[in-house]
C-alpha cells in the first residue's frame, strides 16, 4: 500500500476560521477536563451513591473507552469525513454526561461514564485533526500551542472546578456543566466549518479495529487495575498483560492484509511519523506522572489543602502556555520544528533532577521555580508532535496519524504511572518501616495523613518526599531517551498549504 497517492484535488470549501478555532478549544477543553475533574469529587460521590469498592472505575472507564476509540475515529473521520464523526463523538458525550449527572447508583455512572469516553476519545483526535483540515502546517504551528495551553490548563483546573462544585453547588454538575459549553461548541462548529457535500464508499478495517481494540482495552485494564484491586503479579493482570501483547500481534497480522487498515503499517517507515509516535509514548508518561505525584507531595508533606495544591501547580501551567506558544510561533515564522522538543526535553531532564531533590523543607518559591521549568519544557514539546507528523503524511492519512499520536500518548501516560506507582509503594513501605500500617493505600493517603498527629504526620510527610524522588529521577532518564529520538527526527519545512477529503 502507497503512502504517497492522494485523490484529485477538489476546490476547498470555505470555513469560518475563528468560530471553527474557538468551538474546537472548547470541546478539547471539556474532554480533557473530564479526565481530572472528578478525583476531587470522588469522596462525595461515593458518600452519595455507595459502591466504594467500585470507586477507581469511575476513572477507569473513562480513561478505557477514550483509548479504544481514539484510533477509531481517526481513521473513520479519514474515510467518512470528520464533521460527521464530531456529531458523532459530542452526541455521546453530551448523552453519556447527562447521564452521569442523573447517575443514582455507582453502576449507572459508571456506565455512564464509559459512554461519556466513547464521546472524549474522539473529540481528542476530531479537534486536533481539523485544523489539519482548515489551516496549513506552516500557520497550524501556532493553534497548536493555544491547544497545548489548553491541556495544561484543564490538569490543574479540573481539580479546582470539581472541587468548588462540591463545595458550592452539587457533584452532579461536574457533568451537567458539560452541555449547554458543549452544545455551544457544536453550534459554532456546524456553521464554521463547512460540508463538502460528496461521498466516497469504502470497506472499513473491523477486524484490525476489534483486535486493536482487544489489546488496549486489556493494556489500559491491566495498568489500571494492577497494584490496585489485583497485584501485578496475580493471575488476572498477567493474563491482561497476556492478551494485549496477543490482541497486538493479531493486529498486526490483520494489518498487513488489509485493504484499509486502521493504522496502516507502512506510517511507521516514516522517520517523521516513527519518532513523534515513540515521543507521544515518553511524553505521556512523563506528563501524567508529574500531574499524578505532585499534588500527593504538595498534600501530605507540605500539608496543603486540594485547593492549594492545585493552585501550586500554576507556575506549571504558565510555564506551559508561555513556551507553547512561542514555540507555536517560531513555527509559523521560521517553518523549523526539530530542535524545540530537544530544548524542551533538556529542560525537563533538568526540571525532573531537580524534583528528585525536594523534600519537607523545600520552600515553596523554589519549588514553584523548578516546576516552571517543567513546564517551559513541556510546552515547547506539545506543539511539535502533531504539527509535524501532519506535515509529514498524506493528508488522506492526516487523522489516522494523529490519532496514533493520542493513543501513544494515552498508552504512555497508563504505563508511566502504573510504573511509578509501583517504584513510589515500595520506596514508601521501605521509608515507613514500622510506621507502614498507619496509612492507607496510595489513592487515600492524604485523607489519612490529614487525620494524623503531628509527629507521625511528620514521618508520614518525610516517607512521601523520600519514596517520589526515584519517579523524577525516572522522568528526567526517560527526557534524556527522548532527547535521543528527538535529535534522530527528520526536519521537513512545513508546508503552507492543505488539503481537503470528503466528509
Amino acid at each position: 500500500m502507497s503512502l504517497s497517492s492522494s485523490a484529485t484535488a477538489e476546490p476547498a470549501p470555505q470555513h469560518n476560521l475563528p468560530l471553527v478555532i474557538g468551538s474546537i478549544a472548547i470541546l478539547l477543553l471539556l474532554a480533557s477536563l473530564d479526565q481530572t475533574i472528578v478525583s476531587t469529587a470522588l469522596p462525595t460521590i461515593v458518600a452519595d451513591l455507595g459502591g466504594l469498592e467500585h470507586l477507581s472505575w469511575v476513572v477507569t472507564a473513562y480513561i478505557l473507552t477514550s483509548t479504544i476509540t481514539a484510533p477509531l475515529y481517526g481513521k473513520l473521520g479519514d474515510l467518512y469525513g470528520r464533521r460527521n464523526m464530531v456529531f458523532l463523538s459530542i452526541g455521546l458525550f453530551l448523552v453519556g454526561s447527562a447521564l452521569c449527572g442523573l447517575s443514582m447508583n455507582m453502576a449507572f455512572l459508571i456506565g455512564a461514564r464509559a459512554l461519556q469516553g466513547l464521546g472524549g476519545g474522539g473529540i481528542f483526535v476530531l479537534a486536533l485533526s481539523i485544523i489539519g483540515d482548515v489551516v496549513s502546517p506552516r500557520e497550524r504551528a501556532k493553534f497548536q500551542g493555544v491547544f497545548a495551553g489548553v491541556f495544561s490548563i484543564s490538569s490543574v483546573a479540573g481539580p479546582l472546578i470539581g472541587g468548588w462544585f462540591v463545595d458550592y453547588a452539587s457533584w452532579h454538575w461536574i457533568f451537567y456543566v458539560n452541555i449547554p459549553f458543549g452544545l455551544l461548541a457544536v453550534t459554532g462548529f456546524t456553521i464554521g466549518f463547512a460540508p463538502r457535500g460528496t461521498r466516497v464508499k469504502h470497506r472499513v478495517d473491523w477486524e484490525g479495529a476489534a483486535a486493536l481494540s482487544i489489546a488496549l482495552a486489556a493494556l489500559t485494564l491491566a495498568t489500571s487495575l494492577g497494584g490496585v484491586m489485583f497485584a501485578w503479579s496475580s493471575p488476572v493482570t498477567l493474563g491482561l498483560f497476556a492478551l494485549a501483547i496477543f490482541g497486538t500481534a493479531i493486529f498486526v497480522w490483520f494489518e498487513a492484509r488489509a485493504k484499509e487498515p486502521i493504522l496502516p503499517l507502512p506510517l511507521f517507515r516514516d522517520n517523521v511519523f516513527r519518532n513523534t509516535s515513540i515521543l507521544s509514548f515518553l511524553i505521556g508518561a512523563i506528563m501524567l506522572g508529574n500531574v499524578t505525584f505532585l499534588p500527593l507531595f504538595l498534600q501530605v508533606s507540605k500539608g496543603l489543602t486540594p485547593t492549594q495544591s492545585g493552585l501550586m501547580l500554576l507556575p506549571m501551567t504558565a510555564g506551559t502556555l508561555i513556551s507553547s506558544n512561542l514555540a507555536g510561533f517560531y513555527m509559523s515564522r521560521s517553518g523549523r520544528y526539530r530542535m524545540l522538543p530537544v530544548v524542551g526535553l533538556c529542560l525537563v531532564t533538568v526540571s525532573g533532577f531537580l524534583l528528585g531533590l525536594i523534600d519537607q523543607n523545600t520552600g515553596f518559591v523554589h519549588f514553584g521555580l523548578v516546576i516552571l521549568g517543567l513546564g517551559l519544557g513541556m510546552g515547547c514539546i506539545f506543539p511539535v508532535l502533531t504539527t509535524a507528523v501532519q506535515n509529514a503524511v498524506p493528508f488522506r492519512v492526516l487523522g489516522t496519524a494523529t490519532a496514533a499520536g493520542v493513543m501513544f500518548r494515552q498508552i504512555g501516560g497508563s504505563l508511566g504511572v502504573a510504573v511509578f506507582g509501583s517504584v513510589f509503594a515500595v520506596r514508601l513501605a521501605a521509608a515507613m518501616g514500622d510506621h507502614a500500617g498507619t496509612v492507607s493505600p496510595m489513592g487515600e493517603i492524604g485523607a489519612s495523613a490529614a487525620a494524623l498527629d503531628p509527629a507521625l504526620h511528620e514521618i508520614v510527610g518525610g516517607a512521601i518526599a523520600h519514596a517520589l524522588s526515584p519517579i523524577y529521577w525516572i522522568t528526567a532518564s526517560i527526557a534524556v531517551v527522548g532527547i535521543l529520538f528527538a535529535l534522530l527526527t527528520a526536519e521537513l519545512p512545513l508546508r503552507t498549504t492543505t488539503g481537503q477529503i470528503p466528509d
